[in-house]
Formats: C-alpha cells, sequence, structure tokens
C-alpha cells in the first residue's frame, strides 16, 4: 500500500501567516502539521509517499522535506498545479499509485491515534475505498455518511439540511485504484472542483463496497489560526518531559517542558508546561511563558507574559502586556510603545488579519 499526502491549496484561512509560506508548514508543538501525516503514514507501514503540491508554496514543501531519508520513507512529489478538488488531486497520483491500495491524506490534519485501524479496518474486507469518520454535534457542516450496522457505506451527502447521521467525513481515506475511474466520470460541482464524495458515490452506484472506520479520540483540520493553537494544545498534552537545553538558577520550570539543546531559560523567568521551546531560543527573564505554548526556533522573549499561544520562530517578543490565544509568524517583532507620543496603538496589518484589540 502507498500514501498520499494532500499539500496544495492555497490556505486562505490562515493568512496572513500563508502569504509567506505553505499552510502544511505551520508547526504544531514546533513540528510542521505535514510531519505529522508522514509520520502517520509510516506506523500504518507505509513507506512510500506521494506527495500532492500546487503552485503556491511547493518550493518550500520540497526544500524543508528533501527526499525524506530522515523520515525512513521515500517521497515523490507530485505537482497538481491549481487546486481543482481533492478528487483532481487524487487523479494526479495514477501514475504513482499505479495498481496499489493507498491511502489518502489531507496534509493540514492532524489525528490523535492515527490511520492504522482505518487501513486495517479496509484490508479486512473486499472494498474499494475506506473513509475515516468522526461524530460531530453539527454534521449538517460536513459531508455525511449514512452506513449500516456493520459500518457499510450506504451513501454520502454534502452538508445536508436534514443528515442521515452525526457521521462526518475527516479527510482520510483508502481506495483502490477502482477510484481512478470513478474520478474519471467526474464534473466539477458547482464550486469548479472534483469532489472526492462524488467520486466515491460513483463507486457506490457501480455496486462497490465502501469501509467506514469511527475514529476515536481527537481530530483537527489545522486550517483556521484558533484551529491551530487547539492542536497545539491537545499535541503539547501529550509530549515528553525533555529539558535538554540550558536552565539557570532561579529560573521558576513547573510542568512538562519540551526544551531544545540549543535553548535557554534565563534566571529569573517562569516557565509553566506543558510548553516546547525550540533550538536557539532565549526566555529572558522576567518572562512568563504559560501553559499551551511552542516558541519556535531562534527567538527572544523578554518582558512578556504570553500563553496559549504559537511563535512560528524567528521572532522577538518584547512586550509589556500579556498575550494570550495568538498566532504570531515568522520573523516577527512584538514590542512595547511604552513612552512614544502619541498615545495609541501602532499597528501594520496585512491583508486579511484579524485583530482583538
Amino acid at each position: 500500500m502507498k500514501g498520499i499526502i494532500l499539500a496544495g491549496g492555497r490556505g486562505t484561512r490562515l493568512r496572513p501567516i500563508t502569504h509567506t509560506g505553505p499552510k502544511q508548514l505551520v508547526p504544531v508543538a514546533n513540528k510542521p502539521v505535514l510531519e505529522y501525516a508522514i509520520e502517520d503514514l509510516k506506523d500504518a507501514g507505509i513507506t512510500e509517499i506521494g506527495v500532492v503540491l500546487g503552485n503556491l508554496g511547493r518550493e518550500a514543501i520540497q526544500q524543508h522535506l528533501g527526499d525524506c531519508s530522515e523520515y525512513g520513507v521515500e517521497i515523490t512529489y507530485i505537482i497538481q498545479g491549481n487546486p481543482l478538488g481533492l478528487a483532481h488531486a487524487a487523479g494526479c497520483a495514477r501514475e504513482f499509485v499505479g495498481d496499489d491500495d493507498f491511502v489518502m491524506y489531507l496534509g493540514d490534519n492532524i489525528l490523535d491515534n492515527g490511520v492504522v485501524e482505518l487501513v486495517e479496518s479496509f484490508e479486512a474486507g473486499d472494498y474499494a475505498a475506506g473513509i475515516a469518520l468522526q461524530r460531530v454535534a453539527n454534521p449538517e457542516q460536513f459531508g455525511v455518511a449514512d452506513v449500516d450496522e456493520n459500518g457499510n457505506v450506504l451513501k454520502l451527502v454534502e452538508k445536508p439540511d436534514d443528515p442521515p447521521s452525526n457521521l462526518a467525513l475527516i479527510g482520510m481515506y483508502v481506495f483502490s485504484p477502482a477510484i481512478f475511474d470513478a474520478i474519471e466520470t467526474l464534473e466539477p460541482s458547482w464550486r469548479g472542483e472534483l469532489e472526492i464524495t462524488d467520486a466515491i458515490q460513483s463507486l457506490l452506484q457501480d455496486g462497490h463496497a465502501i469501509d467506514s472506520h469511527v475514529v476515536e479520540g481527537w481530530w483537527k483540520d489545522t486550517g483556521k489560526p484558533e484551529d491551530i493553537l487547539e492542536a497545539n494544545r491537545l499535541v503539547l498534552e501529550t509530549i515528553d518531559d525533555t529539558r535538554n537545553g540550558t536552565i539557570e538558577t532561579n529560573a521558576e520550570i513547573s510542568g512538562t517542558i519540551d526544551l531544545a539543546e540549543s535553548a535557554t531559560i534565563e534566571s529569573g523567568a517562569v516557565v509553566r508546561g506543558p510548553v516546547s521551546i525550540a533550538e536557539g531560543t532565549t526566555i529572558k527573564s522576567d518572562t512568563y511563558v504559560g501553559p499551551f505554548t511552542s516558541i519556535g526556533k531562534d527567538c527572544e522573549v523578554e518582558h512578556t507574559h504570553i500563553e496559549n499561544s504559537v511563535i512560528i520562530g524567528e521572532s522577538e517578543v518584547s512586550a509589556s502586556g500579556k498575550i494570550v490565544d495568538s498566532l504570531i509568524g515568522r520573523n516577527a517583532q512584538v514590542k512595547s510603545a511604552e513612552g512614544l507620543l502619541p498615545e495609541g496603538r501602532r499597528l501594520v496589518v496585512g491583508e486579511n488579519s484579524n485583530l482583538k484589540l
């Protein structure tokens, strides 16, 4: 079995962060979202992986992953070009997949328990496809599956007014090569895209059996800033205490701390985990870093109170106020404006930004 990770898309809901980089490289607990997908596929025994790239951000993803030898997998890059739907992205991988079954994993998703059980459920029967589902409180906002008591899919409905169940599709699939013939028959939806739900529905209409697996544990689509923060919180709850960096005398440390070897917490700083601090970063004196915060590499944080936030990296934060629930992009500067006249907030705000003052 092979793996396909979809890493195209424009990331419009994460702007302005994605104006300068792909959403799949935004870090959660100081690890790019895309790497979680690679690890999940490897845990399922899948080491031949195709990464489907769009026009935007593909050079950054290729540069970051390289040949992926350090992950113990083989990577093939597949160029989709303009994002014309999930089914279109899958179809672009036909030559790479060949006659094998494959897992298709949306590269901006994170799962608590990976895809091992999804793969095992698919392999236990004679299925053309398998879909991952999760129970949600608002199924009318998702693609929804109607399934029988054995988990066989009866039909799929996209954002129904009257949902047949509360089982939502979450962006993890297993397919046989039969999906490619189904994709060939599709017409674009009202969104102008080739929909993967339409391809699966076509398989059903042709008499193929479709498996389903209900995912337990959490699942996050990291498409929006608040989703990144929530995923960061969930992952930080599971990290190990690895205090490899320098913790100076009189620094106050509590909770689980993932401290990279070249990171420093100076005397007088307070750090309360769970927290992840990457290489080359310094937490200066008179700084409070509170729970559920990830600080990327080569940052300096000084005279600041910050919690439940993500600093992507290479940034300087020295604001005297409290920073909470924030996503701070790479190479940012956040400073206090005390003493400057006229008084007031001084902002340089990019397109599609979201501020709460």
